[in-house]
Formats: structure tokens, C-alpha cells, sequence
């Protein structure tokens, strides 16, 4: 039996359906608990980005056309690590299947393998243990089973079986996924995809996505609160508590907080303590908070009724669209970042388009990709700032066609800013793309910010709404309030010819504490290193430092 365009444009349907429903789940086997764009958030972006145009293709079309319609649609949408790998297996298979009417379980299984060894050539250093070895491992057992005959039923069933074993056998691969007691989250994500294609391979019907009603949601914590798709508490509690001189331990009050609802964040800023609580009894949280001492900076607000009204905004607006502009300047600049402190320091250095997104929201390739089509220059560079989109942004690089697009491998913000302040526009591509790659070493990024959920890291047992002090991207240490982790965390990193500390402070963290933070740092640093304070109203981090 041969697979022919109808059954792969249900499979496909079936498979990003049953990943959508999913997600969470998938996020879930993340090892590290900073707040990110997950591992099975961005791969449902982005194989549902196929969804629409494959379900706009006539029924009796080919299945090379199937194949790289959707191979096409999540190139485009790719999102995060994950997401870009996910895109390549299926370019490799578009390619392989390319101008078949249908596919015999040999020709399916030789066009799989292909999109394996893409995904292996685009990565660096390709690292087993991971959605490369589940890929592999699985394209290797189906195209055996293909070899000696089968129909395309039973192929998938080797493909989703050998997945299994393979996902399992992940942790004797990454020593940091055995010490957290997990599989690979990007191999769990693409067995996932397998199943719910297998489902229509076999004979069985597409599975249907999720109302948006029923979509499980993770709700990614922080004191300003966010919206829930299934919002469980009503009230979004938040106030500040100036401390009484007998106050007990603020774990106190988060762990009374957490008994009458979810998303409790308690920061403890010395005098201060911050809270943030869902709850359906915002009275109980505040007579609570008056245990502690004399509350102020109150706000209670209906999340559901909040939702609705964003519901109706996101249906009337439409998205903004950048205008392809025709290359004249020498140079030009992109970059992703997320605050309008942030994004004004970067346009005050040159760059010419902000692309939005950050760690918990990986922008896709073709948010990039028309950031630098906008972008009226000849040779454009790329500054993703964060690990988990440096993938995305050099897929840009290949469709752009009329300019030469330059991605630097800057994996924080500071390190975009400084290989900004290194760019001479009277020097060629070539000089200004090694000067400002050298840039990015010679700075030391250091990050405060909040764990999303409970986990059990190198070792130390981390428990939501934890304050975590990390250094160029490793966790250093955890600490109860986010001031004192800032001052720890940037003495740790000072070194004997360090001259310059920028300071950058979020959106979660007042005027008020971050001039505090920014004495008591200035105290114990001395007057021999000049230290910058910024506003960069920055989500998830209450603290970037750059050290230089």
C-alpha cells in the first residue's frame, strides 16, 4: 500500500493537532525551569503553521505537493531550536518526495532519512540524546522494516515503536536529563507528531485539536500576572507589603497563598515583600498579607473579564506588517528583544527594525525574515540575543535572496549591545563581522529572574517563584529576594580587569527598588568600577547585568 497526498495531508493535520493538545505536557520535560518559549510550545507553532495551507489544497493532490506545502508553511513558522529541527525533517522529506503522485513504505521511509540527515548538517554540534537521536534511531528501524516489505501501516508502527524505545533510552545519553529524571523534551515532542500522524496511516480518524476553551495553557508566572486560556481563579491579587519589624518569613505567606490559589509569586525585597496571587478570595489574601505588615500598591483584577476583552482586541486587530524595502544603505540591523528600554538602547546604536520576542516568546523565521526585508540595506545583521533563536534567524538567511543577511551568535542582550558599540560603517562586512563576534566574549551576562516551576536542577531542588541568579546562561545559586541576588551574583562576576557594570532592570522591578539595588551594588563594588542603571522593562528578568 502506497501513502498518497490525501492521507499525508491528514497525517500531517492529525500530528500537529495531537502536539497542539499536548504542549503542555511536553514543556513539562524541560530540565531547566527559567521561563522560556518550551520545547513543545514552539514545535506545535510551528508545525501548525502547516495546518491552514495544507488544508486549502485540493484533495486528489500529490503527495510530493502535501510534502512540501507543509515542509514550506513550517520553514516559515519555525520557532526556537526545536521548531527549526522539526522544519528540516520535513524539508528533507519534501525532498524526497518530491514530484510523486504517492509513495511506496520504501520511498516514504528513504524520504524521512533524508530530512534526518538535513536536520544533523544544520546543527553545529549535534548532540545525542535528543529529538536527532529519536529522529534517527526511528528513520533507521522503518527504512530496515521498509527494506525487507511492509505496508505503510506497519512502517509507521516501527516508526512510532523505535521512537519510544529511542525517547527512553535518552537519559543514559544526557547525564542532565537522567539527574532531573526525564526523556529528551524535543524527542517526546516529535514521538508525539508520529502518533497522531500513525493514527490517520492506520486507518483512524484526524484528531481533532482542542477547543481553545479546553487547550491547556501553562501559566508562566510573574508579578504583573498573565492571562489564562483556562483560567481557574478569577481575581488577579497583587500588592506590596512594607514589612513590620516582627514579620515572620514571607515562605510563610506564599505557602498560605498557594492553599487558596495558584500563580503565587512572594518576593521578599528586605523591607518590601511583593505579591502576586489568582485566587477567588482576594480578601483573604490581603488580611493575610496584613499579618506581615501594612499593605500598599493594591490591585485586584477580573481575569476572566480581562480575557474577553483581549479576545476581542487580538480578533479586530490585524498583524502589523513590515513593507519589503529595496536594498540602498551599505548596512542595516535586526534585532530581537522584548522592552521598550531594551529596544530603545538598540535603536539609539542603529538598528534599524525590532523584532519582538525574547525568552518566553520565540519569535518564528518569518517574523525575522520580514524584519529584514524591511530593512533597506545591502548587508544586514541579525542579533537574535538569545541561544534559542540563533537557528530561526539563520534560516532567515536563506530565503532573503537580494541582500546578504549576517546572523551573529549573540546569546543575550548584553552581548548584542556590545557587538553594536564594535560596528565601524567605514569597514567591510567581513572586518565588522569578526570584530563584532569578538565583542561578544570579552562581556559576562549575568540574569536574574524567577523559576517557572518546581524542579530538581544539578542536584538542587528549585521550587516555583524561586529568585535564580544565572551567569552567561548557568544557574550560579538561588536566593529569596531578587535585589540580593543582583548584588551576589554581579560580585561574582567581576573580574580584576572588569571597568564597566550595566545594570538593567525589568518591568517587575519599581523605580524605587532598583535604585535601592543599585546603592546597595554600588556599596559593595566600589567607586573604582563605574556602574549604568537602566530601565529596560524587560519581562521575566528582574535583573540583566553586563559586565565588561
Amino acid at each position: 500500500m502506497s501513502i498518497n497526498g490525501k492521507i499525508l495531508k491528514n497525517a500531517i493535520i492529525s500530528g500537529a493537532n495531537n502536539i497542539v493538545n499536548q504542549k503542555i505536557t511536553v514543556d513539562e520535560m524541560n530540565v531547566f525551569p527559567v521561563p522560556d518559549g518550551d520545547t513543545g510550545t514552539n514545535m506545535s507553532a510551528t508545525i501548525k503553521s502547516a495546518v491552514a495551507e495544507l488544508q486549502l489544497l485540493p484533495e486528489d493532490s500529490q503527495v510530493g505537493i502535501v510534502a512540501e506545502t507543509a515542509a514550506s508553511a513550517m520553514l516559515r513558522g519555525a520557532r526556537g531550536n526545536s521548531g527549526v529541527i522539526l522544519s528540516l525533517l520535513f524539508r528533507g522529506l519534501a525532498k524526497g518526495l518530491e514530484g510523486k503522485n504517492s509513495a511506496t513504505p520504501k520511498e516514504y521511509c528513504k524520504a524521512v532519512k533524508m530530512g534526518v540527515d538535513a536536520a544533523y548538517k544544520s546543527v553545529m554540534k549535534p548532540t545525542e540524546g535528543t529529538i536527532l537521536t529519536v529522529a534517527r534511531e526511528s528513520a533507521d528501524a522503518a527504512l530496515k522494516k521498509a527494506e525487507k516489505g511492509g505496508s505503510i501501516a506497519e512502517i509507521f508502527d516501527i516508526l512510532v515503536t523505535a521512537a519510544e524505545t529511542s525517547l527512553e533510552k535518552t537519559p543514559e545519553l544526557l547525564p542532565v536529563l537522567k539527574k532531573a529524571g526525564v526523556v529528551d523534551a524535543g524527542g517526546m515532542g516529535y514521538l508525539v507528531i508520529l502518533k497522531g500522524m500513525r493514527q490517520v496511516i492506520s486507518g483512524g480518524a484526524v484528531i481533532e485539536a482542542a477547543s481553545p476553551g479546553k487547550e491547556t495553557e501553562r501559566v508562566v508566572t510573574n508579578a504583573a500576572g498573565s492571562l489564562e486560556a483556562d483560567i481557574k481563579f478569577t481575581y488577579c491579587t497583587e500588592y506590596l507589603v512594607v514589612k513590620s519589624q516582627e514579620a515572620k518569613d514571607s515562605a510563610i505567606l506564599r505557602a498560605y497563598l498557594e492553599t487558596i490559589g495558584d500563580s503565587a509569586v512572594v518576593v521578599d525585597g528586605g523591607d518590601i515583600i511583593k505579591v502576586h496571587v489568582h485566587t477567588e478570595n482576594p480578601g483573604k489574601a490581603l488580611e493575610e498579607g496584613l499579618l506581615f505588615g501594612a499593605l500598599t500598591n493594591m490591585k485586584i483584577e477580573n481575569m476572566k473579564e480581562q480575557h474577553k476583552q483581549e479576545s476581542v482586541k487580538a480578533g479586530l486587530q490585524k498583524k502589523r506588517v513590515l513593507e519589503p524595502q529595496k536594498p540602498e544603505n551599505k548596512y542595516g540591523f535586526v534585532a530581537v528583544a522584548s522592552g521598550a528600554g531594551i529596544e530603545n538602547l538598540f535603536k539609539d546604536l542603529g538598528v534599524d527594525h525590532i523584532v519582538r520576542g525574547g525568552q518566553t516568546q520565540n519569535p518564528s523565521t518569518e517574523d525575522i525574515l520580514e524584519a529584514v526585508l524591511a530593512t533597506p540595506a545591502h548587508n544586514v545583521f541579525v542579533l537574535p540575543n538569545n541561544k534559542n533563536i540563533i537557528m530561526t534567524a539563520e534560516q532567515a538567511t536563506k530565503l532573503a535572496k537580494d541582500r546578504k543577511v549576517v546572523v551573529l551568535q549573540s546569546r543575550s542582550i548584553p552581548q548584542g549591545l556590545s557587538a553594536m558599540l564594535c560596528f565601524d560603517e567605514n569597514t567591510d562586512i567581513g572586518e565588522n563581522s569578526v570584530a563584532m563576534t569578538k565583542a561578544l566574549d570579552r562581556v559576562g551576562t549575568g540574569a536574574v529572574t524567577y523559576a517557572a516551576r518546581d524542579s530538581t536542577f544539578e542536584g538542587r531542588k528549585i521550587k516555583s517563584g524561586d529568585i535564580m541568579a544565572l551567569e552567561n546562561g548557568k544557574l550560579s545559586f538561588t536566593e529569596k529576594e531578587s535585589s540580593k541576588a543582583l548584588v551576589k551574583l554581579t560580585r561574582k562576576m567581576i573580574k580584576n580587569d572588569t571597568t564597566y557594570i550595566t545594570v538593567i532592570y525589568g518591568a517587575d522591578v519599581t523605580d524605587e527598588a532598583a535604585e535601592l539595588a543599585y546603592a546597595a551594588l554600588r556599596e559593595k563594588v566600589g567607586e573604582n568600577i563605574e556602574i549604568g542603571l537602566v530601565n529596560g522593562g524587560q519581562p521575566v528578568y528582574y535583573y540583566l547585568i553586563s559586565v565588561e
